[in-house]
């Protein structure tokens, strides 16, 4: 079960223990967490799509506040497979929380992202290409082989860029802050889907 999951070094982390040791002490289930992070995806959409729509201040905390919603989902992604694999609270519908809830933060995150850039249409072409890459890589599991979890950007990259397009869109021009940031993120996912498909054809052509 843990080949299946992402390699990450904060994992080993002695924040991310901690923390992962807390949820398992207040008895948060590893469902639980999954599902938060769609409570933050939402918090993230509604923070985005309220931040051009006020003077400069609210747009300034709209956006560093959704930035935060950002890393607050990697974190939730982050601490369910700790409780349910190191602190052994795995359920059998696990599977199903552990991916599902992901899907639907990309399409929240990047439709969020396009409605503060004035670009919704962008926002969704990046949300479509982020599932895509979910896509390609179930899909190699499925036929039996080990997840390919490459970039150049998989799901930690796609959000540092979105999280640090964001930060900085705070500061600086929102609109175009974001609009650079955002096809940023569809052309290197663009490159993680072709790189993902190639990589599963050669795999499926030489079994």
């Amino acid at each position: 079960m843990t080949d299946n999951r992402r390699p990450l070094t904060s994992r080993s982390s002695a924040w991310a223990s901690r923390l992962a040791s807390w949820s398992v002490a207040k008895g948060l289930t590893p469902n639980q967490i999954s599902q938060a992070s769609i409570g933050f995806a939402i918090l993230g959409f509604i923070l985005y799509a309220s931040s051009p729509h006020g003077p400069g201040a609210l747009q300034f905390l709209c956006l560093l506040l959704a930035a935060a919603t950002l890393q607050a989902r990697l974190v939730c992604n982050l601490i369910d497979g700790m409780v349910a694999i190191e602190g052994g609270k795995g359920a059998k519908d696990g599977p199903f929380w552990n991916e599902a809830p992901d899907r639907v933060s990309d399409l929240l995150f990047f439709a969020g992202a396009g409605l503060a850039a004035g670009n919704p249409a962008l926002g969704l072409l990046a949300a479509a290409l982020a599932i895509a890459t979910a896509y390609i890589r179930e899909l190699g599991r499925a036929e039996g082989f080990p997840p390919d979890f490459s970039g150049p950007l998989a799901k930690p990259q796609r959000m540092a860029v979105l999280t640090a397009g964001t930060a900085f869109a705070a500061l600086y021009a929102s609109e175009w802050t974001l609009t650079i940031t955002l096809w940023i993120i569809v052309l290197g996912t663009v490159a993680t889907i072709l790189r993902r498909s190639w990589a599963l054809i050669e795999k499926l052509k030489a079994r």
